[in-house]
């Protein structure tokens, strides 16, 4: 396995024969959780935007050396759909629900690819096109995370 496919399957996650881009969101929430609890989440969501900006050019190169578009194996998409939400709900006290919103939501929208999610997918291609809805996917789990830790914060249920 070369370097660039060790980066893009995030060392390795998305080399599961099960469930790939799954495994890379579970295997992204402990490393997401670590930079916002030690560096915060405005250094979180910077790392997602740097991460998103090397995977579109990797991900480019991965196809011209005749890499298949949108490979299973590339789960970076995930990683940095998940640190987008994890960094838009780093206010919420509980850590167990806060991964629990962002892997349930985050998975529904990156797989159903609702509206603009997969109009992102369809319009754009290379590693604009695998990067891109997982960017906004990501980013409505966090907005549907939140809003939810919200209803149930004042249902005063958590």
């Amino acid at each position: 396995m070369n370097k660039r496919l060790i980066f893009l399957s995030f060392f390795g996650a998305g080399l599961s024969k099960y469930a790939p881009g799954t495994m890379g969101t579970l295997a992204a929430l402990p490393f997401g959780f670590l930079i916002l609890h030690f560096l915060g989440a405005t250094t979180l969501f910077l790392a997602a935007i740097l991460l998103t900006v090397i995977a579109i050019k990797e991900v480019d190169k991965y196809e011209a050396e005749g890499g298949e578009h949108d490979d299973q194996r590339i789960v970076m998409d995930e990683v940095v759909g998940t640190f987008i939400a994890l960094s838009m709900t780093a206010t919420m006290n509980s850590i167990w629900l806060q991964a629990v919103l962002v892997f349930v939501f985050f998975r529904v929208l990156d797989i159903k690819k609702p509206s603009l999610i997969g109009l992102a997918e369809r319009k754009f291609k290379g590693g604009n096109g695998v990067m891109l809805d997982d960017v906004l996917a990501g980013f409505f789990a966090g907005i549907l995370s939140w809003l939810v830790f919200r209803v149930l914060v004042f249902a005063g249920l958590s």
